[in-house]
């Protein structure tokens, strides 16, 4: 059976080539994520016996693996020209909620994070096959569902700022604006995710790769010229590596070994707390399950996929991708994988089947021998990325009724709350209890189920207890 037949190409109204060119694009479009999600996860995965490099090198790996394998299964069972990959923000939520690594975390063992996300993905396959998810959808407050992609937009930028550090901390107003004028990394930062702001604006595919590649080759130029010391915008061991073994040892000097991440999610289970991970599931779950609806409603309606009721045909498929990258990728070693919203610069180049998708997951196995190279990247110049992509989801705030109090109550306590306690799941909870009171008081105990107030009333002992140190 040719490509021609298998993916249907004449019915679609594409060729090989239009898809290949579109499966191109999709990887400019979305390969940042193969620098920034190690970069991110590495915060929070440390390995006894390894330096932090070598954890990077595992989870970059880790990373294109498990993209690979989820868009194998999108191209050759949903047939779909979408791009799958971890998720920016369940990411950080990973590494910075639920293991700890900034303020507020719960201090959860990465082993155990792992072990959740696998959890959760289990839940999203079973749920595909038996068809549950509509009864999912429509227990989740409609505000909420709407402004979890803005608040997770807001949590990634200021996580962005502060590691930029534009952004610090300060003791009378918790927080206020860093010295950018005499901080290198603070204004090659800035002027970093200015220039992905910009490229993003005119339309550029592949914007924030080139961004977040020139930021850090201007960090490079600048310590090689002089102006900064070694260490301040460039690693020094990167420096040293580079003059003792020369530019080829990025590429020649990799080692593929993922032993140590790999199957550490089921230490994990050794020693849990039911509540904190029941609460981390329920998250890691409810922002990959809409995420990835999202993502494929949006993209589907983008490239003319959608039926006349607005809905995508057979979407039980792609979501099954996604739940199998979730899980297989918990088993290796990384976040939560989700649909990617950049697929649309690949469906907008002629993307129509699975082909696409098999050729993006072709080119992010290419990427195998340039891991190192990707380590190398300073995480100033990574971190742009979720400065952009934070500004970018704010967009989600459009499809909110602000001038009805039971939306705007739950969406702005959302969007709200998960910056500010450092937390989606947070953000959610409050949204989710906040919605049948609110909407009680507005329309009627009518309109809300028994389910909302389940829901409400589950989330408010959770709060109560972790709230006065019972938890944890």
């Amino acid at each position: 059976m040719g490509l021609q037949s298998y993916f249907g190409l004449s019915e679609h109204g594409t060729t090989v080539r239009t898809e290949l060119v579109a499966g191109l694009t999709t990887f400019f479009a979305m390969s940042y994520i193969i620098v920034v999600n190690p970069q991110i996860l590495s915060a929070a995965i440390s390995i006894e016996g390894y330096s932090d490099a070598e954890v990077f090198q595992m989870i970059a790996i880790v990373t294109i693996i498990t993209s690979a394998i989820a868009m194998v299964v999108m191209g050759l069972y949903a047939n779909r020209p979408f791009g799958l990959a971890p998720g920016l923000g369940l990411n950080a939520y990973f590494a910075f909620t639920v293991v700890g690594v900034g303020a507020g975390g719960l201090g959860v063992p990465w082993q155990t994070a792992l072990a959740a996300v696998f959890v959760e993905g289990v839940i999203f396959i079973l749920l595909t096959i038996t068809g549950a998810r509509e009864y999912i959808i429509n227990l989740f407050p409609e505000p909420v569902k709407f402004a979890v992609g803005a608040g997770i937009g807001v949590f990634l930028l200021m996580i962005g700022l502060q590691e930029l550090q534009v952004v610090v901390a300060d003791e009378a107003t918790l927080v206020t604006l860093g010295d950018i004028g005499s901080n290198p990394v603070a204004l090659l930062g800035a002027l970093g995710a200015a220039l992905i702001l910009i490229l993003w604006a005119r339309g550029m595919t592949g914007a924030i790769l080139i961004g977040v590649i020139t930021t850090a080759l201007a960090g490079y130029a600048a310590t090689f010229a002089g102006l900064v010391g070694p260490g301040v915008l460039v690693d020094e061991s990167v420096l040293t590596r580079l003059s003792e073994e020369g530019a080829v040892s990025l590429v020649t000097g990799i080692q593929y070994d993922i032993t140590p991440l790999a199957g550490a999610f089921l230490e994990g289970f050794s020693d849990i707390e039911p509540l904190t991970f029941g609460l981390v599931v329920l998250t890691f779950f409810f922002v990959d399950f809409f995420d990835t609806a999202g993502a494929l409603i949006g993209v589907g309606q983008y490239g003319d996929f959608l039926d006349d009721d607005g809905k995508l045909p057979d979407i039980n498929k792609p979501l099954m991708a996604d739940g199998i990258g979730t899980t297989v990728g918990a088993m290796l070693g990384t976040s939560t994988i989700t649909t990617f919203i950049e697929s649309s610069a690949g469906v907008e180049a002629g993307g129509k089947t699975g082909l696409t998708a098999l050729t993006v997951a072709g080119l992010f196995l290419l990427m195998l021998p340039f891991v190192s190279i990707a380590a190398a990247i300073p995480a100033y110049a990574s971190f742009t990325a979720l400065v952009v992509v934070g500004i970018i989801m704010f967009k989600g705030v459009a499809d909110i009724d602000w001038n009805d109090p039971a939306w705007s109550v739950p969406a702005a306590l959302t969007v709200t709350v998960i910056p500010l306690t450092y937390s989606i799941a947070n953000g959610i909870a409050v949204g989710i209890i906040s919605y049948p009171i609110i909407k009680t008081m507005v329309d009627g105990r009518g309109d809300v189920s028994v389910g909302h107030w389940t829901m409400a009333a589950t989330l408010t002992v959770y709060f109560y207890i972790q709230t006065s140190g019972m938890l944890l």
